[in-house]
């Protein structure tokens, strides 16, 4: 093998593709990427669940394969001047880098010991802009769960229907939900399938606030993200999603129209005398025009206000956990928002004044007297 490249974007390609390279693993090939010379130059790291693959333009002189560690790649990467970098392997696996007055040499490994991609059938695909999707993910990713004990709320569902795509995420404390209209479905009608949380984090990561088109190839066990030069596939979680429709409580009482920003700010206000430690609910009194917000620790308390458009015919007071509560209101993508209650014991809904491209569901916290 023997090619040369740009030095910036190699980096950022070995950089990508690390980010699906085993952390925690007794096999020492899945520790590498795997750099393969042809038409172009591509670098791929895979975990056995989910697998990076970049592809960058370089100037081939001999086609060829080998593993290189990771880490170590990276390193050496990062160091290397912004200069053009010669890489060639011999017949032993044993990787030369020269850039500038540089040069470095590493052991390989054979890339017949390193695991093949799934195939995917690319039959039916999903294509929508890459900032489109990116705010999606964005949007909702917050609301992913964390708990192992139910693995299928550690992804977000997507859910493809009537011409719309929905991103649901859930952990069992709130709920996100992001709609959006796909005009180009190219055979991808009504279905449903869970993306784990840590892929769309990277997915998120490589997307580009841009107009151009993010493919995804949805398949029985395995989703392909293609983005352009980068290539993800992932392993599809399974098991039975929550049907969030039944979970939104009906006859709200109570809807007020907010400025996310100012009812953004007075939580964070409150939220300072809250801390890992001390995680004392936020008390909010919704009455007349005014949500009235208070908070108690050991470090002292908190009271601000904040107007909102509407009246309710009687006060409600619920309780948040404040990190609960500012993850949804920071994630509006709107600058007013409806903020909907039912009653003290009840979830809050935030949904827009027109439309339905997100909805949020908060659950309270029970208060005690002297929070």
């Amino acid at each position: 093998m023997k090619f040369s490249c740009e030095k910036a974007v190699l980096q950022e390609a070995a950089l990508t593709a690390s980010r699906a390279v085993s952390s925690k693993t007794t096999i020492g090939v899945l520790e590498g990427l795997l750099v393969s010379a042809g038409f172009s130059v591509s670098l791929c790291g895979y975990d056995l669940k989910t697998g990076i693959k970049c592809t960058v333009p370089a100037e081939v002189e001999q086609e060829g394969l080998v593993v290189l560690n990771a880490r170590l790649l990276c390193d050496i990467l990062r160091k290397l001047p912004d200069e053009i970098i010669y890489f060639s392997v011999d017949d032993n696996f044993v990787a030369t880098l020269r850039c500038g007055l540089s040069e470095f040499t590493l052991l390989g490994l054979s890339p017949e010991e390193f695991p093949e991609l799934p195939d995917v059938d690319r039959s039916r695909a999903l294509s929508l802009p890459r900032k489109t999707l990116k705010s999606m993910i964005a949007q909702t990713i917050f609301a992913v769960s964390d708990n192992e004990t139910k693995p299928i709320h550690t992804g977000s569902m997507f859910e493809i229907e009537d011409g719309q795509l929905q991103i649901i995420s859930v952990d069992g404390f709130r709920l996100a939900v992001r709609t959006e209209k796909i005009e180009d479905l190219k055979g991808a009608t009504k279905s449903s399938f869970v993306v784990p949380g840590s892929a769309l984090r990277e997915i998120e990561r490589i997307l580009d606030d841009t107009e151009e088109p993010v493919l995804l190839y949805p398949d029985r066990k395995f989703i392909l993200f293609d983005i352009g030069g980068v290539i993800l596939i992932t392993r599809l979680l399974e098991g039975e999603f929550l049907n969030y429709r039944k979970a939104l409580p009906e006859d709200l009482a109570v809807t007020y129209v907010a400025e996310i920003g100012n009812l953004l700010d007075s939580v964070e206000r409150v939220s300072l005398i809250i801390s890992e430690r001390l995680k004392n609910p936020i008390r909010c009194l919704f009455e007349d025009e005014l949500v009235r917000l208070s908070c108690v620790t050991s470090l002292g308390k908190a009271y601000d206000e904040c107007r909102l458009q509407g009246r309710s015919l009687s006060a409600i007071e619920i309780g948040f956990n404040s990190r609960y509560l500012l993850d949804a209101l920071r994630a509006c993508p709107d600058e007013q928002a409806v903020i909907g209650l039912k009653s003290g014991l009840s979830p809050c809904v935030i949904r827009p004044v027109e439309g339905d491209a997100f909805l949020y569901l908060v659950l309270p916290v029970r208060l005690k007297a002297g929070e």
